[in-house]
């Protein structure tokens, strides 16, 4: 389990059991702020509870939805556009603006632990969106991806999170012609 640092106050009381815990290995510092019962998480966890505002996106998502196989050596996190700008190599911050930030947003378990990411058709919507920005051969595959699960997809969810947009009606004929 991961835990910020009032939630593992609140299990050992005070900064001196905290430190004897730490020192006992019965937990781990992972960074400051965050510690856990395992000396190895996983990183969406860590982030997740790091930053609890933000959502897990684009190829840190795909790559937990098992659309590809290449693992993102950053963790994608979508902000608000007026947050504070994250300060980690490990981290590609993504500005959403506030109105459209959490449609779409889900929490998924990750050992034990709740992780905030956008689901399989807000991601959906995104890469067709950031098509011209990603790599031909990544875009490909995670279409390809999608296209094996389309009879999955909720066409109700698509189709609101395409409204979110100002150009819906284009996303909407690039996703009938590349997925469905």
């Amino acid at each position: 389990m991961v835990y910020n640092y009032k939630e593992i106050l609140e299990k050992y009381k005070n900064d001196y059991t905290i430190r004897k815990a730490l020192n006992s290995k019965e937990i781990f510092k992972i960074e400051k702020g965050i510690y856990s019962d395992k000396e190895i998480n996983n990183p969406l966890v860590i982030y997740s509870k790091k930053y609890p505002n933000a959502v897990i996106t684009m190829d840190s998502a795909f790559y937990y939805y098992h659309l590809t196989d290449v693992i993102p050596n950053k963790v994608y996190l979508a902000t608000d556009r007026n947050a504070h700008t994250i300060k980690d190599d490990k981290i590609i911050q993504i500005f959403v603006n506030k109105e459209i930030l959490y449609q779409g947003r889900i929490q998924e378990k990750i050992n034990n632990n709740l992780i905030n990411i956008y689901d399989r058709e807000r991601l959906l919507v995104e890469i067709i969106r950031k098509k011209k920005q990603i790599p031909y051969d990544y875009y490909k595959e995670i279409i390809r991806n999608y296209r094996d699960i389309s009879y999955e997809l909720d066409m109700y969810k698509i189709e609101e999170y395409l409204s979110l947009y100002k150009n819906n009606l284009n996303l909407a004929l690039m996703l009938k012609n590349e997925v469905f």
